[in-house]
């Protein structure tokens, strides 16, 4: 039985994932409104960070989901969750361009998290590492 530290590990990287498989899945429903939105924002080569956003949201989020690469990817995640927010929501002016600048910011505070305590057991990151240290142990002993 895994314990409730461990649930929540995967449950905190699926809920989190969810928020960019979503977005991902709406650009990809709409990818000439999403490159123009991108464009009107001022950033350079919109049909680019289309792609990459897609990336993120779409293959980042998967692999987030499936604690691969976890650290790396968090991090990653947090950096274009922060550069989203800086981009489409620094009018803090406006309510709502506040409310999602600042729920941007605590999602990449909870990538971090991510980023700074892994996966946990119920991931491929821990699948990994057993088999890796399991291989290197027979190593070892053949080696004696």
């Amino acid at each position: 039985m895994k314990s409730l530290k461990d649930k929540a590990a995967i449950l905190g990287r699926v809920l989190l994932a969810v928020l960019f498989l979503l977005s991902g899945f709406s650009k990809l429903a709409s990818p000439e409104g999403t490159i123009a939105y991108i464009e009107s924002s001022g950033l350079p080569f919109p049909v680019l960070s289309y792609l990459a956003a897609l990336g993120v949201e779409l293959g980042l989020a998967t692999l987030l989901i499936i604690g691969f690469q976890t650290r790396i990817v968090a991090v990653v995640m947090a950096l274009f969750t922060v550069m989203a927010a800086l981009a489409f929501h620094n009018n803090l002016a406006d309510q709502g361009q506040f409310i999602n600048f600042f729920k941007n910011i605590s999602i990449a505070g909870g990538l971090l998290q991510i980023a700074a305590f892994g996966g946990g057991v119920l991931s491929v990151d821990a699948v990994l590492s057993n088999m890796k240290a399991r291989v290197s142990g027979k190593a070892s002993l053949k080696a004696a």
